[in-house]
Formats: C-alpha cells, sequence, structure tokens
C-alpha cells in the first residue's frame, strides 16, 4: 500500500508519497500566489490550491504504481476562511491564518463577550488569525457575501471537499475556529449565536484518522488515482507535524520552525494556560494539547534573505557566524514582521533592529534574526513553565530546521535537548500517517508513529552559552513592552 500526505502550506503544497513503512518514496512542490489587499491583510484563491495539487500528483506517482494508492491525508495552514455558496462555489478569496483585519472584531470578542466566557466556552481567548473574527468581520464588511455562504470551511477541508465531495474537518483544526467547545469536541452553540452562523453551514466534526469518504469521479480522473481511495479527515498543520514527529500522548513537544513558529505540547488531559497566552486545542491523536504560536519564524529569515540582503545563498550568509560568536551578540531583532500572537496578542506589533552601531556587521544583523525567532520561541515554553510545565527536549520540524546553526541557537536558547527526525517533512509525513490508519494499516496514531519515527540527530545545549544566551533572553524580552508602550503613546 501506498500513502499520500498533502500538504497546504501558506506559499506552496507539499507532497508527500510513502509506503506501509513509513519509507517515503518522492516529494513533490508546487508554489502558488498570497495577494495583500491591504496592510496587514492576506489572501488566496482556493482553487489555486486544488490546481496545484492536480498538477503535482502526476509527478508524485511517476515512479509509483497509481493502483497501490490507498489513502490520502490532507493537512494544512490553519484558521483560515473558506466559504462556498449554494452551488458550493468559493464566494471570496480565502482570508489566511496571518490575516490582521480582525482587530476590532477580536477586540469585541474579548472584551464585550470576555476572555473568561470564550475561555469557558472553547478553551481559548479571541485572536485575530482564528476564524470567528474573520465571519464577523466579514458579516459587518460584505454582507452581501456573508449572507450568500452555505458552508465554511477550513483550507485543507476545502482541498477533502474537491476530493470526496464531503464537508467535513477534524478536532485539531477546528480547534483554532473559535467556534469549537474544545474540551467536549463538539461545536459551541454559544459561539455559533455569536457569529450568527449554524451547525449546518459548518462542516461534521470528525478524529483527525477517521475516513470521510473516498476519491469522486472526477476527482480520481484528474488525480490518476482509483475511486476506492480512502481520505480521512486529516489534521492541521501542527498538529499533523507532530504526529509526524512522534510526538503523540502525553507529555511530549514539537517545535515547529515553518513560515511560523509553534511550540506544541502534548497532554492526555484537557489543560487551559491560566493567562490564554497558549492555544488549548485538541490533538490529531485523539488527545489534547497546548501550543504557542509566532506568526514570524522561518518567514523572518526569508524576509531578511530574499527582500533586504536580495541572497539566495541562506547557507552562505551563515558561514561567518560561528560558535564562539553565540550569546555574545549585542544587536537584537523583535520578529513581529506580521504582528504577533503568542504570547503578545497583538497585530499592532511590528519588528525591529535594536543595538546597531557603526561596526555592526552584516554577519550579526543575520545573527539577530535567528536569535530573535528562538527567543520568541522561547516566550511560549516560558508560559508553559509558569503552568508548572517543565520541557526538557523537544522534536524540531520544518524549513527553519534544515540550518545546523539555527538548530544550536535554538537549543542554546531554550537550553534543551532537540530531536531531529529522520524526516523533515513533519506536516506531510503526518498526514501520510493519519491516511494508513484510516485505512486499518495500523490501529491507531500511537503505533503507527512507533513504526514510522526516528531520530537521526540530538543537538545538545552549550552550557557556558545557554547562561550567555539567558542573560540576553532578559534584555530582549525587555524590549517589546517598552517599544508597544512607545506606540500606544503617539496614537494617543
Amino acid at each position: 500500500m501506498l500513502f499520500i500526505g498533502i500538504d497546504l502550506g501558506t506559499s506552496a503544497v507539499k507532497l508527500l508519497l510513502t509506503d506501509e513503512t513509513g519509507r517515503i518514496l518522492n516529494i513533490v512542490e508546487r508554489e502558488y500566489s498570497m495577494s495583500f489587499p491591504e496592510p496587514g491583510w492576506s489572501e488566496q484563491e482556493p482553487e489555486d490550491w486544488w490546481k496545484a495539487i492536480k498538477d503535482g500528483i502526476p509527478e508524485l506517482l511517476q515512479d509509483a504504481d497509481p493502483s497501490q494508492v490507498a489513502g490520502i491525508g490532507t493537512t494544512g495552514q490553519m484558521h483560515g476562511l473558506v466559504v462556498l455558496d449554494d452551488d458550493d462555489q468559493v464566494i471570496r478569496p480565502a482570508i489566511l491564518w496571518n490575516d490582521g483585519r480582525t482587530q476590532k472584531q477580536t477586540e469585541m470578542l474579548n472584551t464585550e463577550i470576555g476572555k473568561d466566557v470564550l475561555s469557558e466556552r472553547t478553551g481559548n481567548i479571541a485572536f485575530a488569525g482564528f476564524t470567528a473574527p474573520k465571519l464577523l468581520w466579514m458579516k459587518e464588511n460584505e454582507p452581501e457575501n456573508f449572507a450568500k455562504i452555505r458552508r465554511i470551511m477550513l483550507p485543507k477541508d476545502y482541498v477533502n471537499h474537491k476530493l470526496t465531495g464531503a464537508c467535513a474537518t477534524d478536532y485539531s483544526d477546528a480547534s483554532g475556529m473559535l467556534l469549537l467547545d474544545v474540551k467536549n469536541r463538539r461545536w459551541s452553540t454559544e459561539m455559533l449565536e455569536i457569529c450568527s452562523v449554524t451547525e449546518e453551514q459548518l462542516p461534521e466534526l470528525h478524529e483527525s484518522s477517521d475516513p470521510i469518504g473516498r476519491l469522486t469521479p472526477e476527482a480520481a480522473e484528474a488525480l490518476g488515482l482509483s475511486e476506492d481511495v480512502v481520505v480521512c479527515a486529516g489534521a492541521g498543520d501542527n498538529a499533523a507535524a507532530a504526529v509526524g514527529c512522534g510526538a503523540v500522548g502525553d507529555g511530549r513537544c514539537n517545535i515547529s520552525l515553518g513560515t511560523s513558529g509553534t511550540v506544541f505540547i502534548t497532554s492526555d488531559e484537557f489543560k487551559v494556560d491560566a493567562k490564554n497566552a497558549l492555544h488549548a486545542f485538541d490533538h490529531a491523536d485523539g488527545g489534547y494539547h497546548l501550543m504557542g504560536c509566532i506568526l514570524s519564524a522561518a518567514s523572518c529569515n526569508k524576509w531578511w534573505m530574499d527582500e533586504i540582503l536580495k541572497t539566495g545563498d541562506y547557507a552562505g550568509e551563515q558561514t561567518g557566524i560561528g560558535p564562539e560568536d553565540l550569546g555574545k551578540n549585542d544587536v537584537y531583532f523583535l520578529p513581529y514582521l506580521m504582528g504577533e500572537r503568542s504570547p503578545h496578542n497583538d497585530p499592532a506589533a511590528r519588528g525591529a533592529f535594536i543595538g546597531l552601531r557603526m561596526d555592526t556587521k552584516r554577519e550579526e544583523m543575520t545573527q539577530a534574526v535567528l536569535e530573535g525567532v528562538a527567543f520568541a520561541i522561547r516566550d511560549c515554553l516560558e508560559i508553559a513553565k509558569e503552568q508548572g510545565i517543565e520541557v526538557t527536549e523537544s522534536t524540531l520540524c520544518g524549513g527553519g530546521a534544515k540550518s545546523p546553526l539555527w538548530r544550536q541557537i535554538l537549543a542554546d536558547v531554550l537550553d534543551i535537548d532537540l530531536l531531529i527526525p529522520r524526516t523533515e517533512q513533519g506536516p506531510g509525513y503526518g498526514g501520510a500517517m493519519l491516511a494508513a490508519v484510516a485505512c486499518g494499516v495500523y490501529p491507531d496514531v500511537s503505533s503507527c508513529a512507533k513504526a514510522f519515527v526516528s531520530t537521526k540527530e540530538t543537538v545538545t545545549p552549550d552550557s557556558e552559552t545557554a547562561r550567555l544566551y539567558d542573560e540576553r533572553y532578559r534584555q530582549w524580552h525587555a524590549l517589546y513592552p517598552a517599544l508597544r508602550a512607545a506606540r500606544e503613546q503617539t496614537e494617543e
């Protein structure tokens, strides 16, 4: 048997093919565009996702027997709003996870409804990227489009709809909508009422490895696959990445350095961060997790390299930064290029370099970018520590994890061991694993993880460098409150 994992990312879809032992046979990537109609807005055309998948899967299968494909597991960017009309046509471009237009609606939910009420009903407070504020924005600003809504979907659910015709989602992805009662795994009737939507407009809820259907004749023909292929509910990208890295069961941690950065801490029991700075979500293994999310992680380095330095030689730019430089950089970078979610919940936050001098070198600024992201990740772990959760090691995935320098900086800043999985394709690999469970090859996600996942390298922190970074983290941590105070003073 063969299994396809579809990872619907922000800038591209990654398609992955595995056999039933977890051996990766092929990986294909197809890019698509993103639009920014106004500052802070972020949109995509859902049809572009489907076109990219249709274009990529034949290449994915060029050296394989398509008749052996038994299942597909889709994962992807969370929180995005996809709306369809009575004819199953997309009403407007998808509003993405990193869109900041809902500041007004987010503030209304957190103040008028109240953070305590939201936390009680959903396990979370409102963040600008969540789906519920997007619905409220659409109701207020596009009432004609809002009135046309028949189906409300998340990005990966739209793909699954194109594959099977089903309107379904999974608990991990639905957790990020602010419409789900996360603890009890059901839609919150109170939140639906607040957002003026009905349960009939929402997808059916499933565990991530549940089969939701088989390929429609149209989808099978377009992809060159059998109509017998099983499609599972799938998972949000962070939950799928955790599965793909083996972070299943109680007390595990996975850190992702993708476009955004996440800290993903698993639990068998439902837990809520007292400050609601971390998200309390369902996990793809049937359990729960706390998650901190920084909106800009590897995207900070991409911005610095592509837009500022105008180079594609990412590794070359890091060669001038040696072990002797770590923990000693006096240049600081705040990675808030798209605002920030955890722990600040501030869509108006902005990036900044602090500490520049006449003798500041290019390498020091590059190092500051990598360190700034690591410090922001540590912010999330510090919140977990305040809740009595002590993380001593974590798996690490995402594009940023390919950099040996960045891996070492992160290990030193966090002062924990980082376990590098044998495969770096966390979300897509997790999607394929969920498909294998859906097809009955493994009885549950935990069994599949034991069979599929292994560690190829452990990055250990240097104790002296960790001490130096601890001092610099304290200095860095004080910068955001000071800059926010200055910003708010000028806005008065």
